[in-house]
């Protein structure tokens, strides 16, 4: 059990890291893949989420289902965000997974300048080091093409939505169990995304359909499931500072799988932006994390 939750958490990064690989395998639309990924995964839980004794469905409160409700909502803008990005012409995987990951950073800044609270000088820096690599990749990308730069900007709102899902969902957690907040968030979110492909008539997969729903099928499984799921089982069990080495984990996997399986090597300002961004991102995570008031999500 000693070695079990280190081992989770690396099998999780790569598990996590693959994400962007199969969404750029996929022919479909950012909406399209985003609803089918969280329609399979909320399925794949119903089952854990009904047997389930900690927290059953049929006991959970309005207030409950309402907070998590809201919460796949924000998931939804999330994933429908970042994919986005990742199927923007010029975006980078690196710069994507990058800018989506940059949640801790962006969280920091909120708490400094709206609510006003004082940050020590270690996050200091890492908002400092984080915010510089951001803009980096955005001058970089911008020297592409404005399109680019929008695709930028979708991979940095779908941190700000991260960064929003983690913070509402830290205290719910707390009292309700892991599957049936799972399927309630992840069916939320599902429901979100169905209204919103409906609407624009993307709901049926592109290309060749069998193709599609096996890429949707693993997407659920493999970086939605076995990544988040396993990963947040396995932070039950380390230290806190760990969190923060693992953040930064995604970001290069997916980097190193799009290098080798895409043959995408980031351009030379991307990659220093993106080091200046990992760093600031580590930095940020590692000092909230260390701060006694804090638990880890």
């Amino acid at each position: 059990m000693a070695r079990g939750p280190y081992a989770a958490i690396a099998a999780a990064i790569v598990a996590v890291s693959t994400a962007s690989i199969l969404i750029r395998w996929s022919t479909s639309d950012a909406i399209t893949i985003a609803f089918y990924r969280l329609g399979f995964a909320t399925l794949i839980v119903l089952p854990y989420a009904m047997i389930d004794r900690t927290t059953p469905l049929r006991r959970l409160s309005r207030r409950d289902v309402l907070l998590m409700a809201g919460i796949g909502v924000v998931l939804a803008a999330h994933f429908a965000l970042w994919i986005t990005s990742l199927k923007t012409a010029g975006v980078t995987v690196a710069s994507s997974v990058v800018l989506v990951t940059s949640h801790p950073v962006m969280v920091a800044l909120v708490s400094h300048f709206v609510l006003k609270e004082k940050v020590s000088a270690l996050t200091g820096a890492g908002i400092a080091l984080g915010f510089s690599g951001v803009v980096g990749i955005a001058v970089a990308d911008y020297a592409v093409s404005t399109t680019t730069l929008a695709g930028d900007f979708a991979a940095l709102g779908g941190g700000v939505m991260a960064g929003i899902y983690f913070l509402a969902g830290r205290r719910l957690r707390q009292r309700v169990s892991l599957p049936v907040y799972a399927f309630v968030v992840y069916g939320s979110a599902a429901l979100t995304l169905f209204v919103l492909a409906a609407g624009t008539g993307k709901l049926v997969p592109a290309g060749d359909m069998r193709t599609e729903l096996l890429l949707f099928g693993v997407m659920a499984i493999v970086p939605q499931l076995g990544g988040h799921t396993l990963y947040n089982w396995a932070l039950r069990y380390v230290p806190a500072p760990l969190v923060s080495v693992s953040l930064v984990g995604e970001p290069i996997g997916s980097t190193l799988l799009a290098w080798i399986l895409l043959h995408e090597v980031p351009r030379d300002l991307v990659a220093i932006g993106a080091l200046l961004a990992l760093a600031g991102i580590f930095l940020t995570a590692y000092s909230t994390a260390r701060r006694p008031s804090q638990t880890p999500p």
